[in-house]
């Protein structure tokens, strides 16, 4: 019986999860953005929550999400060597890199990234 195969994005963080790395997150980001380790996060997210922007184009995917900080990553998926942050598809539980850490890091903007996902999806539609 033909079902569709279950995928989801997963989207992993460069950053290990806890509310004190959280705490010491926003100040890094705050007080030297220039050297904050993790571009996924500093495009996505402002001081206290995650964009508008990235939100509503979020909710537009018609996607499975999920999201992972470093730590999370080798718990659930057993993965260590990958450089981060980085977008996985995941498929029936494999993991397979979408974009790369190189590839995120070059996005300047939520629009560049947003372009970058919808690229590799391999969509045609309008990016909202």
């Amino acid at each position: 019986m033909g079902k569709a195969p279950r995928t989801k994005l997963v989207f992993v963080y460069n950053a290990d999860s806890g509310l004190f790395n959280t705490l010491t997150d926003i100040a890094h980001k705050t007080f030297a953005p220039e050297s904050y380790s993790c571009d996924l996060c500093a495009i996505t997210y402002g001081t206290f929550g995650m964009r508008s922007e990235w939100k509503l184009f979020l909710e537009s995917l018609e996607q499975k999400l999920e999201f992972l900080h470093r730590d999370e990553l080798f718990e659930q998926y057993g993965i260590v060597s990958v450089a981060l942050p980085a977008i996985f598809m995941n498929t029936h539980g494999s993991l397979e890199i979408l974009i790369t850490a190189s590839e995120i890091s070059s996005c300047s903007s939520i629009s560049e990234l947003k372009r970058l996902i919808v690229a590799a999806l391999g969509h045609e539609s309008v990016i909202p």
